[in-house]
């Protein structure tokens, strides 16, 4: 497995898929899913470039906080470049399964599209709960990129690409076994919803179509796809595109849960 390399380029292509129409109604969904109050504390476990972190602030109000991690210094630098000098905020390099908090400190925490790059997932969900209090709320998403459904009319060369960027994640299908791994850590309550995200345009707004820049960069870094490939295989989407005859979807699971008393 090769990881994505989070890089300065990465991070400026991670700021337009947060910045698209798909991601926007995701961060609304997280929300809805985290229920904030005013002057809660709340962990981001794999902060990303902090648009979270930021967005919270306004719901915690100055009586509450924000506490990010990432094991990306360019993340964690766009991140806090992106509070400023919000005094209720912080960012620190760590790793999920071994975060610097002490036990029962945060009310919520959350956690989006990061444990499916987790070797060791049992441990960071276990992270997770201790570092809230008894009756926090913990939120995971991640997607279940078994359910990818990408028309191409080379659908041998749509395989190759597909499981190529399957080598970048540690768990693509880890939606599957995620409400029991969190039942085993010791939280309650747990509950799933299934989110589709489809685009019958090849639009910026749209997660797919986001997606396409960095998933270019990186199968062409894989020796069987190579960049010619690659490019071919972006041009025929551009093309499906004039055509009418895009499409794309797949399916984002939302977890949540409260830590047993």
């Amino acid at each position: 497995m090769a990881l994505l390399e989070f890089d300065e380029k990465l991070a400026e292509q991670m700021e337009v898929v947060y910045r698209s129409r798909d991601i926007l109604r995701r961060r609304r969904l997280v929300y809805e899913a985290l229920d904030v109050s005013e002057g809660d504390r709340v962990l981001d476990a794999g902060c990303g470039p902090g648009f979270y972190a930021a967005e919270l602030l306004e719901r915690v109000g100055e009586r509450g906080s924000v506490v990010g991690f990432d094991r990306s210094e360019q993340m964690l630098a766009v991140a806090a470049h992106r509070c400023g000098d919000a005094p209720n905020v912080t960012f620190e390099r760590a790793e999920v399964t071994s975060l610097p908090v002490e036990d029962d400190s945060f009310d919520r925490a959350l956690s989006v599209q990061v444990l499916e790059y987790v070797p060791e997932v049992d441990t960071a969900i276990a992270e997770l709960r201790r570092a809230l209090r008894p009756g926090g709320r913990v939120v995971i998403w991640d997607v279940d990129w078994r359910t990818l459904s990408w028309h191409s009319e080379d659908p041998e060369r749509m395989r190759l690409v597909l499981a190529a960027w399957d080598e970048h994640l540690t768990h693509p299908s880890l939606p599957l076994t995620l409400a029991a791994r969190m039942r085993a850590a010791g939280f309650e309550d747990v509950r799933m919803e299934a989110h589709a995200f489809a685009s019958a345009e090849l639009s910026g707004d749209a997660y797919g179509s986001a997606l396409l820049p960095l998933m270019q960069d990186y199968v062409a870094g894989v020796e069987r796809i190579g960049e010619e490939t690659a490019r071919a295989w972006v041009a025929e989407q551009h093309e499906l595109q004039e055509r009418g005859r895009f499409f794309f979807a797949c399916t984002q699971f939302c977890f949540t849960g409260v830590r047993a008393a």
